[in-house]
C-alpha cells in the first residue's frame, strides 16, 4: 500500500471518507488523486486531504494501480464507456456503486480485474463494513489491495458468490436505516409513556450503542446475550413476548427480503 497509487473517479461523502481513511492509516496524499465535476467539491477535498484533483476523470486514472468508481449508479455506465480508452489492463478498478455487476462494469470497461463492493454509511464514521467480490481477473495481490482500501473504513467479507451483494445490499448496505427506524420507533413510544422527547431519544441512541458494542466483543451471539437480559417473567420477558406475537422475525425476513430483490432488480436496470 506504501507504494499503491490510487484514483478516485467521484468525490462524494463514501469517496471522501476512504481517502481520509487512508490518509489516517499513513498513505501518502502523493499517492492519492481524485476526479470531480464540482469545482467547490474539489477544492474541499484538496483542503482537507492535501491530495490532487482533477476535473475530468481520464487525468485521473493516467497512471494509477488501483481505480475506484465512486460515482452515482445512474451515470456509472457514461462514465465507464468515456474512461475505457484511457485504462490498462493491469489497473484494478473497485467499484463502490450500488446495483452495478460486475458483468456491467466488464462490458462498459471492457476485460479488466474488478472488485464489486457494498459498504454502507457508517463507513463515513470509519465504523462501517463492506462485502467485496473480485472476478476472475483480479490476483492475489489486487484482492489484498482492494480490502486494505476499503479496510481504512471499516471490516471487509469477501464473498464468493456475486449474487451475495444482493443479500449484503439487504442487511448491511440498508440494515443502518433499519436501526434508525427502531430508535425511531422507541424514541416515540418513550414519549408516549411520558418522557421528554430529547430523554426518550438519548435513551434509546445509548441503549442502541451499548447493545451494538456488547453484540460486537462478545463471544456468544446475539440470541444468547437477548435470552442472558431476559428474566423469566420480567419487563423484557414481556416486551419481547409482544415482538414475537407480533411476528417481529418473520416481518424482519420479508423485509430483507424486499431489499435483497430491489437489489437485485437495480442491477437489472441500471445493467441495461
Amino acid at each position: 500500500m506504501n507504494n499503491l497509487r490510487i484514483a478516485f473517479i467521484g468525490a462524494g461523502n463514501m469517496a471522501a471518507s476512504l481517502i481520509g481513511g487512508l490518509r489516517a492509516e499513513g498513505i501518502s496524499a502523493d499517492l492519492l488523486c481524485a476526479s470531480e465535476p464540482g469545482a467547490e467539491q474539489r477544492a474541499r477535498i484538496a483542503a482537507e486531504h492535501g491530495i490532487r484533483v482533477y476535473e475530468h476523470n481520464e487525468a485521473a486514472v493516467q497512471g494509477a494501480d488501483l481505480i475506484v468508481l465512486a460515482v452515482k449508479p445512474q451515470v456509472m455506465q457514461a462514465v465507464c464507456r468515456a474512461l475505457a480508452p484511457h485504462l490498462q489492463a493491469n489497473q484494478l478498478i473497485v467499484s463502490i456503486a450500488a446495483g452495478i455487476s460486475c458483468a456491467s462494469l466488464s462490458a462498459w470497461l471492457g476485460p479488466l480485474p474488478l472488485v464489486r463492493c457494498m459498504p454502507n454509511t457508517p463507513a463515513l464514521l470509519r465504523q462501517g463494513v463492506s462485502g467485496l467480490f473480485a472476478n476472475h481477473l483480479v490476483n492475489s495481490t489486487q484482492r489484498q489491495q482492494a480490502e486494505q482500501v476499503l479496510a481504512a473504513v471499516g471490516m471487509t467479507l469477501w464473498l464468493d458468490d456475486e449474487a451475495q451483494i444482493d443479500a449484503v445490499t439487504a442487511v448491511s448496505g440498508s440494515g443502518p436505516a433499519y436501526f434508525f427506524l427502531l430508535i425511531e420507533a422507541m424514541s416515540a413510544a418513550g414519549v408516549k409513556l411520558g418522557l421528554p422527547a430529547a430523554t426518550a431519544a438519548q435513551l434509546s441512541i445509548q441503549t442502541a450503542l451499548g447493545a451494538a458494542r456488547m453484540a460486537a466483543g462478545s463471544d456468544v451471539d446475539a440470541s444468547e446475550l437477548r435470552r442472558r437480559v431476559t428474566s423469566p417473567n420480567g419487563t423484557t420477558e414481556a416486551a419481547i413476548k409482544t415482538f414475537q406475537a407480533g411476528g417481529f422475525a418473520e416481518l424482519v425476513e420479508q423485509a430483507l427480503h424486499a431489499a435483497a430483490a430491489r437489489s437485485a432488480e437495480l442491477a437489472q436496470e441500471l445493467g441495461s
